[in-house]
């Protein structure tokens, strides 16, 4: 009974510590790889050393909690306040996620980045993507980004922040990572050319929005349950694919010539 009390509670630290859950990170990076040019995959396969995206999505949540990369903890998240606009939000001195994101493209772009040091990028990238699109991942700073709200999910005791990494994702639809990615993936290219648009900090605004439109929905909820999950798939599942899409298509820039010659991105400018 008492090993079993312990397994029960050390598995509910994991669902709270993670971003987005494991199958959200896994997802957004078999999208990614779906969606990469032939020059940009072998460029991610030599850097990897063979390993896929998906191997090392979920890498930085346990890597974080380390001490030799510490100094990422604030990397998965960045907080914009009730009311305060985006641009002149206090940036935390130790990074956040958009922060995190373009120092990772820079040193991805730099041809003369040591292997060691490409490798840390990619792999960093790849989980904070996918961070980037969680939209309590973008909440507010006094909360804790919603982990000091507290929900009940299915008349049980959670935080919006944990519901939002793991919950409603898994409750939406019991699929592996390639099945979510077989049934969300089939944007038509108008839409994934959309999609793809803009910037990082764009791509952290429209998160933001969606963040506030969260708080504001689940604030009235005493208890979230079908009514809620039905009602949030399909954003789960924007996301999803957005991040996916959206880390193909960085790639592509940094690594794919041609790619970048007809793309006309601002993100490598």
């Amino acid at each position: 009974m008492k090993r079993s009390l312990i397994s029960v509670f050390m598995s509910a630290v994991a669902v709270t510590a993670f971003g987005w859950g494991q199958k959200g990170h896994d997802t957004t990076a078999y999208i990614a790889e779906n969606h990469l040019t032939p020059t940009t995959k072998a460029a991610v396969d030599s850097i990897l050393e063979g390993k896929s995206m998906v191997y090392w999505a979920n890498w930085l949540d346990n890597a974080s909690h380390t001490k030799p990369y510490a100094y990422t903890k604030t990397w998965h998240y960045k907080n914009v306040d009730e009311g305060e606009r985006y641009e002149e939000a206090r940036a935390n001195p130790a990074g956040d996620a958009v922060t995190a994101i373009k120092a990772q493209i820079e040193t991805l772009a730099n041809p003369s980045t040591p292997l060691e040091d490409s490798q840390l990028a990619m792999k960093i990238l790849v989980h904070v993507m996918g961070d980037l699109h969680q939209p309590l991942h973008m909440g507010h700073a006094t909360d804790l980004g919603g982990n000091r709200t507290k929900v009940k999910y299915f008349n049980r005791d959670n935080n919006l922040h944990a519901v939002w990494d793991s919950s409603i994702p898994e409750s939406a639809h019991k699929w592996s990572y390639s099945e979510w990615q077989q049934q969300i993936d089939r944007a038509p290219a108008e839409v994934e050319a959309t999609i793809i648009s803009g910037t990082v900090d764009d791509w952290a605004k429209e998160t933001i929005n969606i963040c506030d439109e969260v708080y504001k929905y689940f604030g009235s909820r005493d208890n979230i349950s079908y009514n809620e999950v039905a009602d949030w798939t399909p954003t789960v599942e924007t996301q999803f694919l957005n991040g996916g899409l959206r880390l193909a298509h960085v790639l592509n820039l940094i690594f794919d010539p041609t790619y970048r010659s007809t793309a006309n991105s601002p993100i490598l400018k």
